[in-house]
């Protein structure tokens, strides 16, 4: 009892004896400290008293800002299955226009007393977005990962792809077809992975010598409707490549070009980013940089259930990750690209922060 009373003492920062107190039920203990302990019992793995059994599910959140993108579905499939492995229950939030909002879930998971959450994709990755709430989830100390880069100071753990590198695969692949007018067709300009890649491709094309000017950069919603619109002010700006920086975002660039009279890949080139499984389905075939979801959504729930919230530490591991080369990619000299080939080299980032004061 006393070695349990210790260990959770020191996960959640106060003493054993505050520990006791919410163990029997006394009063005197502040509900976000009483909210912490019961935390810390569920992810350390130990039983709580009969009476207070029942007050916390083991229910996880899954966060994500839709479905339509076929990785965000995949990626719930991983951590599902991950996630019944270990013995917790997910609990899927998807964000729709006009809907339920992010902090609105978030008030709602905390209500269910779930045992974790997971954002795969969120506001944390907007710098101009509110995110007072994820200062809620800290409070609590309730263990927290989020996917893909986020801002600083929020606290959690991240696990996302290295976006310089990927940057670097979809050029390098572009260049050596010969292209050197490459377009960027990005998330919005206060998205955190959206301005890594940015700053990856023009140290790029700064060490290629090729040029890489503002109307070569464009800024657009996560859909193919909005990326429809913004390609086809790159294909005013005369480019040869488009690197997309999801693979809808791509399909609305081939929907450009084809509405501009261009063939893919005839005049111009593109370049998806995740290798959703639907990509293997369009005409021609979509040159896509691969996201690891199967390794990440692992990575995620083995620190979700493993580390905890209060975890501080950085983790930088090799992954496989590839850009696929499709045989009818245009090229100024084409070149007999098979139809799948792949370049090893990726990097996912594991990277903690130090919680916010």
């Amino acid at each position: 009892m006393s070695r349990r009373l210790a260990e959770v003492a020191r996960k959640v920062g106060v003493s054993e004896a505050t520990v006791s107190r919410v163990l029997n039920g006394k009063p005197g203990v502040a509900e976000a400290t009483r909210q912490s302990v019961l935390t810390a019992l569920d992810v350390l793995g130990y039983e709580r008293p009969t009476k207070l059994r029942g007050e916390r599910a083991r229910l996880v959140g899954l966060v994500l800002p839709e479905l339509q993108n076929p990785i965000f579905p995949a990626f719930a499939e991983v951590v599902g299955g991950a996630l019944a492995q270990q013995g917790f229950t997910p609990v899927l939030c998807t964000q729709t226009a006009g809907g339920i909002s992010e902090a609105d879930y978030v008030d709602l998971l905390l209500q269910q007393q779930v045992s974790g959450v997971v954002f795969a994709g969120g506001l944390y990755a907007q710098k101009d977005a509110r995110h007072e709430h994820y200062a809620r989830l800290a409070a609590r100390k309730l263990p927290t990962v989020l996917v893909n880069a986020s801002i600083e100071g929020l606290g959690f753990p991240r696990v996302s792809c290295d976006d310089a590198v990927a940057v670097e695969q979809a050029m390098g692949h572009l260049i050596s077809l010969g292209h050197t007018r490459i377009g960027l067709l990005l998330g919005p300009a206060d998205h955190v992975p959206s301005t890594r890649k940015l700053a990856a491709a023009r140290a790029i094309a700064a060490r290629a010598g090729i040029p890489l000017r503002s109307d070569q950069i464009v800024h657009s919603l996560y859909s193919l409707e909005a990326a429809q619109t913004a390609a086809t002010g790159l294909l005013k700006a005369k480019v040869t490549g488009i690197i997309c920086a999801s693979d809808p975002m791509a399909l609305g660039a081939i929907r450009a070009a084809r509405r501009a009279r261009m063939t893919v890949p005839g005049d111009v080139s593109v370049v998806g980013f995740d290798d959703s499984f639907l990509m293997n389905c369009t005409d021609p075939p979509l040159t896509t940089v691969r996201q690891p979801i199967e390794s990440m959504g692992r990575l995620v729930i083995e620190l979700l259930v493993g580390l905890g919230w209060s975890a501080r530490w950085f983790l930088s591991g090799e992954r496989q990750a590839v850009a696929r080369q499709r045989a009818d990619e245009r090229g100024p000299s084409p070149r007999a690209w098979p139809e799948r080939s792949f370049l090893k080299g990726d990097r996912l980032r594991v990277e903690s922060q130090p919680p916010a004061t």
